[in-house]
């Protein structure tokens, strides 16, 4: 169950803690207090979308934290996930929104929005205000009666779903086999190009890393090269430094003997037989380098001719080597084509029977689960003060096979005497739709192990005597599990276990939501105002202790039927 519920600088909420407890946790207060903020840090927490707008203003970040402390069974369903778990047994999960990013951590360790998701499917059940609208599709119908149907199900489904994608396979093989003679001249010629172009290619995995490393190596001694041969046709080319200074040295010599000339004349001379060393330093260089215009010029074409295949047939060398044997393979179907074309057809014929069959037992399925589900959702109608339940499961026959079969599952219903069945979505209201959920959780609840469901004001819709047995309804199903609610009706409210109050006050110029459990005497005074309006009048408090007593009645009742 969940056991702790930590917001902080959500919103309207500046810090706010709740410990829930077993049964029936029930959250009420005035319209626009802040109660939907509750249950949208807990979304939030699960992996729901954050938007740094949803951050108090002028704090850093918002922070949720959630600890459940599940049953044993659950536990190791947790850890079959690879999943952390504290060493008391509980698992905590928090998530911090900031202007930046979004951390969401389960027992303190990183985990992804798609884990937290998985991980949430197995504590606990969400059913907003609006999912009920949900009904009204029949794939969320199939989806229904599929998930009563248990992990045999699950297991024929997935089946189905292999049967269906090989079979559609074999569909798309024939479909582009299906062609006349100058197609199939044309697809043979195309073919033959791309194998004829692959293997003249001969290329081998890795190549073009190789060859690329080597090319830049080789790229870097060719602009090496280049400079130094500026440097060489300056030092000793025509025109260059070294005849120059030759020039320079002779004009010296045939100057007059003087003493000071004769110093400088000597020092040109060592400047020449430096230039001269340095002339021939760099010609061994180079021509000791490894820099072949030749081997350059042969790896950038190589280059070409493997990056075109690739950009052509695949992002690697296995990629291309793939798409060879697979042309290969297209290539003996296009050139064999009646002979391939049997072959597909018996294939076909093959993997039809094959998700006829799954299909077979799935509908068998379907038809089993049906009259069960039918059963249970019809008495878990008339608990909640439908006085006329015609309600059926039909399934209807398509032509075609999908991954989930081959029939359409609809629920219909009559709530009066005398009137046909007709499908939920023409005859259910807001308020049978809230109710027609609430007996699909009922049901749910007895097959499954999630131990927390919270419903979000699933009362939508209805009043007087049908809130009593809703509320019946709910004190029930919160005896197997933790129930959280939020409600606007004084008679579900008077069925917690554990009564909280959402409430929205002023503090130092700010706006705050705050929420905290309530007292007996709390209590009947929320109820009251929940009867009456905002005054509590003498009536109204009255009126709020007897619904109390009525309700502490009911589950005395509900507990000795258990």
């Amino acid at each position: 169950m969940l056991d702790r519920l930590y917001v902080k600088n959500l919103a309207l909420i500046k810090e706010a803690e709740i410990e829930l407890g077993a049964g029936l946790n029930i959250l009420t207060g005035e319209t626009g207090a802040g109660k939907s903020i509750i249950i949208g840090s807990i979304n939030l927490c699960l992996g729901g979308k954050a938007d740094k707008d949803m951050i108090r203003d002028g704090a850093e970040y918002a922070l949720i934290e959630l600890v459940f402390r599940p049953e044993e069974n659950i536990l190791k369903a947790v850890k079959e996930m690879d999943m952390p778990v504290e060493e008391d047994g509980c698992i905590i999960i928090s998530r911090k929104i900031s202007s930046s990013k979004s951390q969401i951590k389960v027992c303190g360790e990183s985990v992804t929005v798609r884990q937290v998701k998985e991980l949430a499917a197995l504590l606990l059940d969400v059913h907003g205000q609006h999912e009920h609208q949900s009904l009204l599709k029949t794939s969320k119908q199939r989806e229904l009666l599929d998930a009563y149907g248990g992990n045999r199900m699950k297991e024929l489904l997935e089946n189905m779903r292999e049967a269906y994608e090989a079979y559609g396979n074999i569909c798309e093989k024939l479909t582009k086999l299906d062609m006349d003679e100058g197609m199939r001249a044309r697809e043979i010629s195309l073919a033959e190009y791309e194998i004829k172009q692959i293997e003249d290619a001969t290329i081998s995995p890795g190549e073009e890393k190789e060859l690329d490393e080597r090319f830049r190596k080789m790229k870097r001694s060719m602009d090496n090269h280049e400079a130094l041969s500026r440097v060489m046709e300056l030092i000793a080319g025509d025109g260059g430094a070294a005849e120059r200074l030759s020039r320079g040295i002779a004009d010296m010599n045939s100057l007059n003997e003087d003493e000071k000339l004769k110093e400088i004349g000597e020092q040109l001379m060592n400047a020449d037989g430096y230039l001269s060393d340095a002339a021939r330093g760099l010609r061994r260089y180079m021509e000791e380098g490894d820099y072949d215009p030749e081997e350059y010029a042969g790896i950038e074409s190589r280059l070409d001719i493997i990056r075109s295949l690739i950009l052509k047939y695949g992002r690697t060398e296995e990629d291309v080597l793939k798409y060879l044997e697979e042309r290969k393979e297209q290539l003996r179907e296009l050139e064999c084509m009646d002979e391939t074309v049997k072959k597909l057809e018996a294939e076909k014929e093959k993997a039809y029977a094959a998700m006829e069959k799954v299909g077979a037992d799935i509908t068998k399925l379907r038809k089993k689960t049906a009259q069960s589900l039918k059963k249970e959702i019809s008495e878990a109608l008339l608990d909640m003060n439908f006085l006329t339940v015609n309600f059926d499961i039909e399934l209807k026959e398509k032509e075609e096979y999908t991954p989930f079969g081959k029939e359409d599952t609809v629920f219909t219903i009559s709530l009066n005497t005398g009137e046909e069945k007709r499908p939920l979505s023409e005859v259910a209201s807001g308020g049978e739709l809230s109710r027609i959920m609430l007996a699909l959780k009922s049901v749910f609840a007895k097959k499954d192990d999630i131990g927390t469901l919270i419903f979000d004001e699933i009362d939508t819709g209805i009043s007087g005597k049908t809130a009593w047995k809703v509320s019946g309804k709910m004190g029930t199903l919160s005896r197997s599990h933790q129930l959280i609610c939020i409600t606007h009706l004084p008679q579900i409210a008077a069925m917690a276990d554990t009564h909280f109050l959402i409430e929205k006050s002023e503090k130092d110029g700010r706006t705050i939501t705050d929420i905290r459990p309530l007292d007996p005497d709390e209590r009947t005074k929320e109820l009251a105002r929940m009867l009456g309006g905002d005054s509590l009048s003498e009536a109204s408090v009255l009126n709020a202790k007897e619904l109390l007593q009525e309700a502490r009645e009911v589950k005395e009742r509900d507990k000795k039927t258990l």
